[in-house]
């Protein structure tokens, strides 16, 4: 029989089997650090040791523990792939790749702009001159309201 003491399925979560301790429903790890997961803790053990996380975790509201818990994990993770710069290095590639991609962007929107521009002067053009009919000449009596009328202008006929 399970004593009262234990966890409800007898899993020791991963901070206790890492630390090969008894881990009881009231562990502070248990909701934070699954036994599914075990690397997590692992890496937060590896940067910040136990009764860091220990500590840090009972300064921290209850409410806010788990995002405590992901910070130091990705801080952790971060931190063993780069020991350097840990998650600062990763921030400011993405920093940087933001740059760039603001500046494609940007000129991709100058580049729009200037087609929008071009095509309008073309359909404008087009609009007072058709060049399949040569001799012909479209006129317009109003562009602002967009009401055409079309004469025809061919001098031969008056020659």
């Amino acid at each position: 029989m399970m004593s009262s003491s234990s966890n409800k399925n007898s899993m020791p979560c991963a901070a206790c089997k890492l630390l090969r301790r008894r881990c009881t429903k009231y562990c502070i790890f248990l909701p934070y650090f699954p036994p599914t997961h075990p690397e997590r803790f692992a890496a937060v053990h590896q940067i910040f040791g136990a009764s860091n996380i220990t500590k840090m975790l009972q300064e921290v509201p209850v409410d806010s523990r788990a995002d405590a818990v992901m910070s130091m994990v990705y801080e952790a993770t971060a931190r063993l792939r780069d020991p350097i710069y840990g998650c600062v290095g990763l921030i400011s590639v993405l920093q940087k790749n933001v740059f760039e991609l603001q500046s494609k962007l940007n000129e991709s929107v100058a580049e729009t702009m200037a087609l929008k521009t071009q095509l309008s002067s073309v359909l404008s053009a087009s609009l007072l001159y058709d060049p399949a009919l040569p001799d012909t000449m479209l006129l317009t009596s109003d562009l602002s309201n967009s009401s055409l009328a079309t004469e025809f202008l061919n001098p031969e006929p008056y020659i």
